[in-house]
């Protein structure tokens, strides 16, 4: 098996285990996965986050109001340069806040995230130095006219995301 190959699995390994630790609520199990300097985050609509002081606060304060998160990821691509490595995704988020008063599972919210994590290679591992996600915009109102039309027609890019602008 070739280096290259070697690396691309172990960042794929990373990535995974990043998304694990952040489904599972584990703040100390995601803090692990991130360098312990020099680190960034973007989370869709929030400004740019720097440092490890704030970018783990962010992620204490989206798992304190997430009673439930899943994420399917798709389009994944990877690409190892040297000591580091980019992954390209899209993250597909399954969400719910706290529980109704009866136990039940509270409203489930899905969404669509495109992310790029870049990773430096560690004498531990690959590490996180930055995540930035960003919202994929879909026009609800135009998914519903295609439906009606029956054509499944429109300006839907791929994946069904809409080209805006």
């Amino acid at each position: 098996m070739s280096s290259a190959r070697t690396d691309i699995e172990a960042v794929e390994a990373a990535n995974t285990a990043l998304y694990d630790a952040l489904e599972q609520g584990d703040l100390d199990s995601l803090a692990e996965h991130w360098l312990e300097d020099g680190i960034s985050v973007v989370h869709p609509g929030w400004p740019v986050l720097n440092g490890r002081a704030e970018v783990m606060r962010s992620y204490a304060l989206i798992m304190a109001s997430t009673e439930y998160i899943q994420f399917f990821l798709t389009d994944v691509e990877v690409s190892v340069k040297g000591d580091t490595a980019m992954v390209t995704c899209t993250e597909n988020i399954l969400s719910g806040g706290p529980a109704e008063e009866d136990g039940s599972a509270g409203p489930l919210v899905g969404g669509l995230v495109v992310a790029t994590n870049v990773f430096r290679r560690t004498e531990e591992g690959w590490k996180v130095w930055s995540h930035h996600g960003s919202p994929v915009l879909i026009d609800r109102e135009e998914d519903e006219d295609d439906e009606e039309d029956g054509d499944g027609g429109g300006t839907a890019g791929p994946g069904g995301i809409s080209e805006l602008g």
